[in-house]
């Protein structure tokens, strides 16, 4: 895989919070909240980044990731392209490769890119050249490392710096979660202490992503006492796969609840990266309610890609 850390031990790429050094994310999750107030347009925008130019490299649809880090561009003095495969010579047969040296040939150094195959973000950032950056923005199943970190920077600013007396549950789709998988690798970096998760074993993943988790199907009974409840969308396409019944089914078992949150720990926390199905995975009541961080996350997205683009390109 490509090294995301030059010699140095400085972040070149950033590809997966896999075996990044709990330093890196703190140093991140601590500039993130220094720069909040211009991340939410309160102050006037940085200077860090005047000059260069970051492209969005989406061969994926996205709302949340794309506009965040577009914003985060920007307010650090950027220049923005973004680039949809839907219109681009992709359409005609160009590899994602000759893409991206097309555009540093045109003075583009930040490259922003989700992809749909596993693996495909560390490859092309294998063929950037001296000088760039790459970012995953979620590839396949396998990551997505800036959900990861700011989903930890919202932990952190609701519980505090210490992770280890947290019980924290992941619910939902987990098998094909790459959200999931990045949230993982952040929490045990982060030295979470009981970590559980539940879903339907057909959605739960059989190699060892899961490894040193409390692992169940029981909602209710993996729901006492938790300080943080993080729900996962249901991807409706596995119902095709026959993964679940019905929607019905899942939310009778799996759906989050006014009354189900309550066997939660009185100041539990709830949160869900987004695109929410409401009414399938948790209900108006909870997703709107006071406990909820859902909108949080939105807006520390933001703060952290600020955070990620000025490390690697400030």
């Amino acid at each position: 895989m490509t090294e995301q850390l030059d010699s140095d031990g400085r972040l070149r790429h950033l590809l997966t919070l896999d075996g990044l050094p709990k330093e890196i994310l703190c140093r991140l999750m601590d500039r993130a909240g220094q720069i909040r107030d211009t991340a939410m347009g309160r102050t006037q925008r940085r200077s860090d980044l005047n000059g260069g130019t970051v492209c969005t490299l989406f061969f994926e649809p996205s709302t949340r990731t794309r506009s965040s880090f577009h914003i985060a561009a920007q307010r650090l003095g950027a220049d923005v392209l973004n680039f949809d495969a839907s219109t681009s010579s992709t359409r005609k047969g160009e590899t994602a490769r000759d893409t991206l040296r097309n555009l540093e040939a045109m003075g583009v150094r930040g490259f922003i890119v989700r992809h749909a195959e596993d693996g495909a973000v560390a490859q092309l950032a294998g063929e950037a050249g001296e000088g760039t950056s790459v970012i995953n923005a979620g590839d396949g199943r396998s990551g997505h490392p800036t959900q990861g970190l700011l989903d930890v920077l919202t932990i952190r600013q609701a519980k505090g710096p210490d992770f280890s007396k947290l019980k924290i549950l992941i619910t939902g789709d987990v098998k094909h979660s790459r959200v999931a998988r990045s949230d993982l690798h952040a929490l045990r970096t982060m030295g979470a202490g009981d970590i559980r998760v539940c879903g339907p074993a057909s959605l739960l993943p059989e190699d060892d992503t899961l490894a040193g988790c409390q692992v169940g199907e029981d909602f209710d009974a993996m729901l006492e006492g938790a300080d943080v409840v993080m729900m996962l969308r249901l991807q409706r396409e596995r119902m095709e796969e026959g993964l679940v019944s019905s929607l019905e089914d899942y939310h009778r078992h799996y759906g989050l609840t006014a009354a189900r949150l309550r066997r939660a720990a009185a100041d539990a926390v709830v949160m869900h990266p987004g695109p929410i199905n409401r009414g399938v995975e948790i209900t108006d009541e909870v997703a709107d309610g006071p406990q909820s961080l859902v909108l949080r996350q939105v807006s520390n997205g933001v703060a952290i890609r600020m955070a990620v683009l000025e490390m690697l390109l400030g």
